[in-house]
């Protein structure tokens, strides 16, 4: 009998099956962290300590608002919640686009788009760009970045500083769901996970920079556990972003396991974030609300903050590498628009059994599109956002037209649905005048942007992605 179930290849899909179901059930369990606790004198010396890695998550198109975190009622991300609850959590930050590309190269150089000119499909960073990676890597870090999305390919000038930058190999996974009927980008964030999970297991006792760009969020790609939250698109965005949080366990477990964890500064970033017909649009890179401009900022560092702290001022993606870079010690990048919030996250820890400091109504914010992005030629058609406190202004730009603008109070329409423009004329012109200044600005002294030819395979790429580039 027992020679009959050892031969039987039944025997071993079942066992398979047992395998994967508890493989499947550990994702789910949030361990207790490993680290020590920690205050201002420990965050105070890291810029000292030279054993500090950084593991960079960047999870495309999450919005912020979509994490239980930042007030959700759906528990879509537990991992990321944890992070933030022993971390510090930047309670608004607004990114620069709401397309990749254009985002990401804010974000990578902490420069606007109009300054930095990475405003189209064909445009690509020059190698005179200075980038973290750069910078980490001549401080004695380990690079490495693995990258889903075709928009920060090292084609376009992602790459640089980076010792590896790969798009991992896409592996079959069956049980995974896609609700959108044009994608055809292959594989799921389990393959960067397991590539990331390599790059530590091999290059561990180095000091590292290992940079992920999950897709799965913007792919609406989830697996049956995760399915959790129904099944209408909205539904599926959520779920998708509970398989993502489970694919960060994973990393965390293994930095735990590696016994890294305890010298490792872990960031939870996004590009931008998700229509879902709030403003007539499904999708992104058509506007600049709400949902698509404000994403979260998570820092985990080394030690457990007990509790941990909120930071209540609004914050740039601009401001995610200066902020890192003096976290650490190592030199800043020059001619940036972004400044390090360091100061902010020491006041947050200060005030922690005290007062919270308040947040600084006078910070502006910026965010740029151009709606003819997926052109090669042509006029432009541009957005421009301004946040100051609780107000947004979006400018629309159109060539040969006056300005049109919207203006919101978060306050009273936090969903910017309602615009006050021609009920505050004053306040709307001082915000048209910030927006104009902006459009103003000199470029950056590294020049325009490269104007890159992308090959028919990465065109189809790009497609897979659902972007129509024309």
């Amino acid at each position: 009998m027992l020679r009959r179930l050892l031969d039987s290849p039944r025997t071993y899909y079942a066992l398979a099956g047992i395998l994967l179901v508890v493989a499947v059930l550990s994702q789910f369990e949030i361990r207790t962290p490993t680290r020590p606790e920690g205050r201002q004198a420990e965050l105070a010396a890291l810029r000292a300590r030279d054993d500090v890695n950084v593991l960079f998550i960047l999870v495309d198109t999450l919005r912020s608002d979509r994490l239980h975190a930042y007030g959700y009622a759906r528990e879509t991300s537990p991992w990321m919640d944890e992070l933030a609850r022993t971390g510090v959590r930047f309670a608004r930050v607004v990114s620069q686009s709401s397309w990749t590309k254009c985002s990401m190269a804010s974000l990578w150089t902490a420069t606007y788009p109009v300054r930095n000119g990475i405003l189209r499909w064909g445009h690509a960073l020059p190698e005179e760009a200075p980038l973290p990676a750069e910078q980490l890597r001549a401080a004695g870090f380990r690079t490495a970045g693995i990258f889903r999305n075709g928009w920060v390919a090292a084609n376009f000038g992602f790459g640089q500083g980076f010792q590896d930058y790969i798009r991992p190999l896409p592996s079959v996974s069956p049980g995974k769901r896609t609700p959108r009927s044009y994608e055809r980008l292959k594989g799921t964030d389990e393959d960067a996970t397991q590539a990331g999970i390599e790059f530590l297991r091999t290059y561990g006792d180095e000091r590292f920079l290992l940079y992920l760009h999950y897709m799965d969020a913007h792919q609406y790609t989830y697996t049956e556990t995760s399915a959790l939250f129904g099944t209408s698109y909205s539904d599926a965005y959520d779920n998708a972003i509970h398989w993502t949080d489970q694919n960060i366990g994973a990393l965390l477990r293994e930095l735990d396991e590696l016994g890294l964890r305890d010298r490792t500064v872990v960031v939870i970033a996004s590009d931008h974030g998700e229509e879902f017909l709030e403003h007539g649009h499904e999708g992104h890179a058509k506007s600049l609300y709400r949902e698509v401009i404000e994403v979260p900022w998570i820092v985990s560092l080394p030690f457990r903050l007990e509790p941990g702290v909120t930071v209540e001022t609004p914050v740039e993606n601009v401001d995610i590498w200066p902020t890192l870079l003096d976290l650490l010690g190592v030199p800043a990048l020059p001619k940036t628009d972004g400044r390090s919030r360091l100061p902010l996250i020491e006041a947050a820890l200060k005030g922690v059994g005290e007062a919270v400091p308040a947040p600084d109504d006078s910070a502006i914010a910026i965010s740029q599109l151009d709606r003819r992005w997926g052109f090669t030629e042509g006029p432009s058609e541009t957005l421009v956002a301004v946040t100051q406190g609780p107000y947004r202004l979006i400018v629309t730009r159109r060539p040969d037209e006056g300005d049109q603008a919207e203006l919101f109070d978060h306050r009273v329409d936090p969903g910017e649905h309602q615009s006050i423009a021609a009920e505050q004329p004053e306040l709307r012109a001082r915000l048209q005048e910030q927006a104009a200044s902006y459009l103003a600005r000199p470029p950056l002294p590294w020049g325009a942007p490269l104007e890159v030819e992308v090959s028919d395979l990465e065109r189809g790429q790009l497609q897979a992605l659902g972007y129509v580039v024309r």
